[in-house]
């Protein structure tokens, strides 16, 4: 394959939907990039992120069918992403999904030149993002931020501080999409 598998990881709030949109209004229309839609066993509203729903049986079906590239669960929801991103990869794309930090160690066994990006964002901001959802409880957003997770990630991890205005974490981002692209022409 050809491309570059990016992962966006990061906790929840920190901005990692808001970075990918940012970045795919301005890349992906000329082919260089391509998003991927996660499907995800919740159903899609108009305040989480944009993705594709299936039911437990369903979502077990496809993945038995080899429907997915990659799959995990997470906060009682069971997340994968098409296998089709797998013909982006062979036509040279940057190829960006929003990932679980848990599963960075199957991405790189699977695709071992993915590029991990971590994004990141100040306590406060987090705590305000997720409160401005509206999704959880006061106490279930301050258990999320008491949470420590062990993120397993690379050395070779770029990160990504999103605690100011998009613009300016947005840009890094189609910086760094833009060069990848670049170094895969030269490849």
């Amino acid at each position: 394959m050809s491309g570059t598998f990016v992962a966006v990881v990061g906790p929840s709030g920190a901005g990692k939907d808001s970075l990918m949109n940012f970045a795919r209004e301005r890349l992906e229309p000329s082919g260089l990039i391509h998003v991927v839609r996660r499907v995800v066993t919740r159903q899609a509203d108009g305040d989480s992120e944009d993705h594709d729903s299936l039911d437990e049986a369903a979502f077990a079906q496809a993945e038995r069918d080899g429907a997915f590239a990659l799959t995990w669960g997470a906060h009682g929801l069971r997340y994968g992403l098409p296998i089709g991103l797998e013909d982006d990869l062979s036509a040279g794309r940057i190829v960006v999904a929003n990932l679980s930090r848990a599963m960075i160690p199957q991405l790189i066994e699977r695709y071992a030149d993915a590029v991990v990006v971590a994004v990141s964002a100040e306590r406060e901001v987090i705590e305000q993002r997720l409160a401005d959802r509206g999704r959880e409880t006061a106490q279930s957003i301050q258990n999320r931020m008491e949470r420590r997770v062990s993120d397993r990630l690379p050395a070779s991890t770029i990160r990504i501080d999103n605690s100011g205005t998009l613009e300016v974490a947005g840009m890094q981002f189609v910086a760094l999409l833009e060069d990848l692209a670049r170094q895969a022409r030269r490849a």
